[in-house]
């Protein structure tokens, strides 16, 4: 059945079934039972493989029957967007403008389905995921924005882990580092992970869906990590030393911008800003819990000194620079410098 965890490779099995036409709309497809005796896993694994069909509205549940095969165009009964989940007012990027709302009765079946195509699919997925948060997303969402049945997005794109993977490469894709190779290592290294920044924070998603440990094949995404060992290139450095610096300084990067989504979310939901937060956080509980010269007497001593700038873009820049000293020192140590 392929690669990836057991309940992603029984949910693609199932999902094939689905489209293929095997299993019919109103067919019962295997219940938790079944699929632990059917392929041997726990029930926690069978009851994912369920959720995440339901999710992706290929089934329902049926009373007094069980779960089956959902009917005809499922993305009609989409499941309500919540609010829009934005990025900070000064990090917004613009973003494609919304597709025209199907029309009363949806522009469904055939029409719609003619006018489908991956690229079109992954920009409606960037466009949900920029505007509502990643976990807005669904194949389900994505075709009710599309108005086609949901099970119309599978001739194109196998399932959602494809469609994250294609969304990563399309964002990195849209800024691509240049080509041209920059006047030393440094500058080489701060343009890429700047870039990088920038990316991240015009889709606040993105950073949430990376993986240092375990890739995805996205050559947009990849071209980073290829530009950056090559600026690092003639310094001294073995390859293996230059490999590690260029993922250190893209972990450093994505591990921060992690907190655009976190932070866009948090500031719907609360209705303030981090400053504004902070304010507050300052009003109710600042003297009970930070002031105690003993038990905290580094922050009482920042609390008596002058403010100081905690930013997401603050904190970027501090580390980007000492990330940068720290490869110069190895570069110097190695004897070499490159420039």
């Amino acid at each position: 059945m392929g690669s990836g965890s057991p309940s992603e490779r029984i949910t693609d099995e199932l999902r094939r079934r689905i489209v293929a036409g095997e299993l019919e709309p109103g067919a019962r497809v295997p219940s938790t039972r079944r699929i632990m005796q059917e392929w041997g896993v726990a029930m926690a694994t069978a009851t994912k493989v369920l959720n995440r069909l339901r999710e992706d509205g290929l089934v329902r549940a049926l009373p007094g029957v069980g779960t089956v095969v959902a009917e005809g165009p499922t993305a009609a009964g989409g499941p309500a967007a919540r609010p829009p989940v934005t990025a900070p007012a000064a990090a917004a990027a613009p973003t494609a403008p919304a597709a025209a709302p199907a029309a009363a009765g949806g522009r469904r079946g055939k029409g719609g389905e003619r006018e489908l195509g991956r690229e079109r699919i992954v920009a409606v997925a960037v466009r949900v995921a920029d505007t509502e948060g990643l976990a807005a997303l669904s194949m389900r969402r994505v075709a009710t924005e599309l108005g086609v049945a949901t099970m119309s997005l599978y001739r194109h794109v196998p399932g959602k882990d494809e469609l994250l993977r294609l969304m990563l490469d399309k964002a990195f894709g849209e800024q691509p580092p240049p080509e041209a190779p920059a006047p030393d290592w440094r500058t080489g290294l701060d343009g890429i992970a700047r870039l990088q920044w920038r990316i991240y924070r015009s889709h606040p998603w993105l950073a949430s869906t990376m993986s240092f440990t375990r890739p995805v094949l996205a050559p947009d995404a990849a071209l980073h990590t290829e530009r950056s060992i090559a600026a690092l290139a003639g310094t001294g450095l073995s390859m293996a030393e230059m490999a590690q610096a260029s993922v250190s300084l893209a972990a450093f990067t994505c591990g921060l911008a992690v907190h655009f989504e976190r932070e866009a979310q948090a500031e719907q939901d609360s209705g303030m800003s981090a400053d504004e937060w902070m304010d507050r956080l300052d009003d109710q509980d600042h003297d009970r819990l930070m002031t105690d010269p003993e038990r905290f007497p580094m922050f009482d001593a920042l609390n008596r000194g002058p403010e100081i700038d905690m930013s997401l873009d603050a904190l970027f820049e501090f580390g980007l620079a000492r990330m940068l000293d720290g490869v110069g020192a190895l570069i110097a140590a190695r004897g070499t410098g490159g420039g």
